[in-house]
């Protein structure tokens, strides 16, 4: 069991986004940092720097046009030369002044029209990247009861994927993320799983799910969402983060690490930790008062513990007491691995990947984060304003 646990862990797999690195905050407050990425360059550089101490962070998301640059295939080689690669894709249209009323699902042909070449330009970029995902977040939605007409968007967001999804190359495939609220408050155009599932599965195989942990109503049972959208093969991939009240973005696991292990437990249970299932692990956080870096080591790390404990729920105990209805031994077999302590035998997981059994601490003596601060000097910061 053991063996088993150890491979599995070292080829686990998790992707990082190159916001994370940015500076970012509240609609109040950006609070600014030293060091932080001016270009994308920059931001992948960063990125590798969380797989140089983890060993399973290997992947880097953009985001469009925030990281727009000339030349596609020179970042994807840039990204090689650092020991990454550039994964998915993410969409963005929520940032335009046109988009006010919606993008895709807009009023006005004009702006749909906008949004769908944005779409469009994505699975462009896919291609020179090299990238199998395009991750579709759609700030569409109403403030208001009468504002449109609820049928008539859900008609209008059908055709934008249809004309998405029929672009896309071999082995590509539209990721669909849903989010309950914000920022619009009566009603969002993909507020749930349900309505996400319901467009994939209309479009076909290469549609599938993003959960997001933060875009969820309080007390969702999200791990039965994941067993649902596996048994369908439509979990497509994860945002990791964390959240207190709504979506927070905080880092994964500060906020319930009980609930982040149930999501894996379902995750292992299923056989989905694999790479040939598909399912792709990200984290989706804004560090806004945490140094970036840091951070998304230390989340890494807690979805490496999450795993490593979900990975030692004794099935077989598990089966027989479901089978038996045994309702206090099926609840304790559960416990028992999530009140291991996994932390040593993941040092020594990091220790035959050949990499400090510390790595916060590797990170934090290596002198990259002093390096950064004096060097980039000027320009202007990745980042986003409030």
């Amino acid at each position: 069991m053991t063996d088993a646990v150890r491979a599995a862990l070292r080829a686990q797999r998790i992707e990082v986004p190159s916001w994370a690195y940015g500076n970012s905050g509240t609609r109040f407050k950006v609070f600014a940092q030293p060091g932080v990425p001016r270009t994308p360059q920059e931001k992948i550089a960063d990125a590798a720097q969380v797989h140089k101490y983890t060993g399973v962070a290997p992947v880097v998301s953009l985001h469009i046009p925030w990281d727009k640059v000339d030349d596609y295939a020179a970042l994807a080689k840039h990204a090689e030369d650092l020991g990454v690669r550039i994964g998915g894709i993410n969409a963005n249209v929520f940032q335009d002044d046109d988009y006010k009323l919606g993008s895709v699902t807009n009023p006005d042909p004009a702006v749909r029209r906008k949004a769908l070449d944005h779409l469009l330009e994505c699975v462009d970029i896919a291609d020179l990247t090299g990238s199998r995902d395009i991750k579709l977040w759609f700030s569409d939605g109403t403030n208001y009861p009468g504002q449109d007409s609820i049928r008539a968007r859900q008609d209008r967001l059908a055709d934008a994927l249809q004309a998405v999804y029929e672009r896309l190359g071999d082995g590509q495939r539209i990721l669909l993320e849903y989010k309950l609220f914000e920022p619009a408050f009566y009603t969002m155009d993909v507020p749930d799983w349900g309505t996400a599932y319901a467009h994939c599965l209309r479009l076909g195989p290469k549609a599938q799910v993003v959960i997001d942990t933060g875009h969820h109503a309080p007390g969702t049972n999200i791990e039965f969402i994941v067993a649902f959208l596996l048994r369908e093969e439509k979990l497509g991939a994860f945002d990791f983060n964390s959240r207190f009240y709504a979506d927070d973005d905080l880092m994964v696991g500060a906020a319930d690490p009980f609930q982040l292990f149930r999501i894996m437990h379902e995750i292992v249970s299923a056989g989905a930790l694999d790479a040939s299932s598909g399912v792709n692990f990200m984290l989706d956080q804004c560090h806004n008062i945490e140094p970036k870096i840091p951070a998304q080591i230390r989340s890494v790390m807690n979805v490496q513990e999450a795993t490593a404990k979900a990975l030692l729920v004794d099935a077989a105990a598990l089966d027989a007491a479901q089978l038996a209805g045994d309702v206090l031994g099926s609840n304790g077999v559960l416990m028992d691995a999530y009140n291991t302590d996994v932390r040593p035998l993941l040092a020594d997981v990091r220790q035959e990947m050949g990499l400090d059994p510390d790595p916060m601490g590797a990170y934090a003596r290596s002198g990259y984060f002093e390096k950064i601060a004096a060097d980039r000097v000027g320009g202007q910061q990745a980042g986003w304003g409030a």
